[in-house]
């Protein structure tokens, strides 16, 4: 017979135990199943009254309990607010939660990926690192100790071939007058480069078409008499000229060009022949080939690479606009660069390497233009500006930024010294005088004292100036052939 009810006081201390429970109505009450259902609540089993009672369900346990297996993750108070255990994801990374009191954490185990800048401690005062802004520029931050940096330099003129920047190759000239800026891209010693990277034109560069010997081939010595003597002087030392040797023929009226060492003479008489010498070295020239046209009295500039002739006077009289080329280098006939805007003759050229300028000559009477090309490309001349005078045989020289014309018809022979800036358009200025009024001077230059020889008058006559200086020409020397029309190189 089932007890279905045990009062409490009919129970000593102690007296009910497991052993005694198994022996108590085991069918009703299985193993392990014991539940408040089968205690009264009234009169409930008191937890000293229980030896040791197991169960399946255990609200709180003491941890010093648990001394084996795992504890489930459902059984835990986990999340990402304050308080809570976190529980790794399913790619076993920490979720999204705030780290900012996270430390020591070695920069080795940083394995992959990118640091936003905005974790970073970014700034421009010190101990910030550095962010480039949003043109891949510094901020503006002090840089007085950076080293290896190559500088830029302001100043009042151009730099110039000699000014040998510590810097070297990509050192920056700011010209604070013009707002010129330049770029030196040849370091050399003495032979600098600058490049013009700014608004303006024209860049610095060694006076390649000309150098420290200036010749003088060809002219007429008392017409009709033609010669075919060249000679020559060093341009530093003022004195008398040194025979060279001979040109091929008797010529006058043919004009040179030059690339620093080998000088070319081209046209004359109303002929076509080219013929060269190497001007370092004494000798009779030697053909070089034809220019397009035959003509008499062109004009003629280099930029050290091309050397042109533009205008002269045909076999069969009268003027014409042609323009031709050669490259200096390589022998070879010429060919055709273009048009002047004026046909005509005996006007005289100069170059600053990049442009080229040809002014003065003769078309039903004396001319005062002075048209330009761009040496570097084939086209026809455009206008640049006017002589202050109308003058036809005129002797041009440059070096290289100023061009200067001496003396000429109008028809009365002047002494007068035009010049202009060459990489600037407009018109000539007053430079000073030749030491004689005169006509059909040849002249050349070293890139800073230019030198003119002989006149139409037939005299030997050397005059010189200093290029960069406003002035009178000064006498330099004597011809070793009185003559006019002679054509003039420089090099070395």
């Amino acid at each position: 017979m089932a007890l279905s009810r045990i009062q409490k006081a009919q129970i000593a201390a102690d007296a009910v135990n497991a052993d005694k429970l198994d022996a108590i109505l085991p069918v009703d009450i299985a193993d392990g199943t014991i539940t408040t259902t089968h205690i009264n609540a009234s009169a409930a089993i008191a937890a000293t009254k229980c030896a040791l009672v197991a169960s399946a369900t255990t609200d709180t346990t003491n941890a010093s309990n648990i001394s084996s297996g795992t504890i489930p993750t459902a059984r835990l108070d986990t999340g990402t607010t304050a308080g809570k255990l976190i529980v790794l994801d399913g790619s076993a990374k920490i979720p999204a939660l705030d780290g900012s009191q996270v430390t020591a954490i070695a920069a080795g185990n940083v394995g992959s990926g990118t640091i936003p800048n905005a974790r970073l401690d970014t700034g421009t005062t010190a101990g910030k690192i550095v962010i480039l802004d949003g043109s891949g520029k510094l901020p503006a931050v002090d840089g007085s100790l950076l080293t290896g940096v190559v500088g830029g330099t302001k100043s009042s003129s151009d730099p110039t071939i000699s000014t040998n920047p510590s810097g070297g190759v990509g050192t920056e000239w700011h010209n604070t007058t013009s707002g010129e800026m330049y770029i030196c891209t040849d370091a050399t010693a003495g032979a600098n480069v600058w490049t013009n990277v700014g608004a303006g034109t024209g860049d610095v560069a060694p006076y390649s078409w000309g150098g420290g010997r200036a010749v003088w081939a060809g002219g007429y010595a008392g017409w009709p008499n033609h010669t075919n003597v060249i000679d020559y002087v060093t341009i530093s030392t003022p004195g008398n000229a040194t025979d060279f040797g001979d040109l091929t023929r008797n010529i006058h009226g043919a004009p040179g060009v030059s690339n620093g060492s080998r000088g070319v003479f081209g046209g004359g008489d109303y002929t076509n022949v080219l013929e060269y010498i190497t001007i370092g070295s004494t000798g009779n020239s030697t053909d070089f080939g034809d220019i397009t046209v035959g003509r008499g009295y062109p004009a003629s500039c280099s930029d050290g690479t091309k050397g042109t002739f533009g205008g002269g006077t045909p076999s069969g009289g009268g003027q014409t606009n042609v323009i031709d080329y050669i490259t200096v280098a390589s022998t070879g006939n010429a060919a055709d660069f273009g048009d002047l805007t004026v046909a005509r003759y005996s006007a005289s050229g100069c170059s600053n390497g990049t442009r080229g300028c040809m002014g003065g000559g003769y078309a039903a009477g004396g001319k005062n233009e002075i048209d330009y090309i761009t040496m570097a490309t084939t086209g026809n001349a455009v206008d640049f500006g006017d002589l202050t005078r109308t003058a036809y045989y005129p002797g041009a020289l440059d070096n290289g930024v100023r061009g200067l014309w001496a003396g000429g018809s109008e028809p009365t022979i002047r002494n007068t010294i035009d010049y202009v800036t060459i990489a600037t358009t407009g018109n000539a200025v007053d430079f000073g005088d030749a030491t004689a009024a005169n006509r059909e001077k040849a002249g050349c230059s070293d890139g800073s004292r230019g030198v003119w020889g002989g006149s139409g008058a037939s005299t030997n006559l050397i005059d010189y100036v200093t290029i960069a200086t406003t002035g009178n020409a000064i006498d330099f020397g004597d011809l070793t052939v009185a003559r006019a029309s002679a054509g003039a190189v420089s090099g070395d």
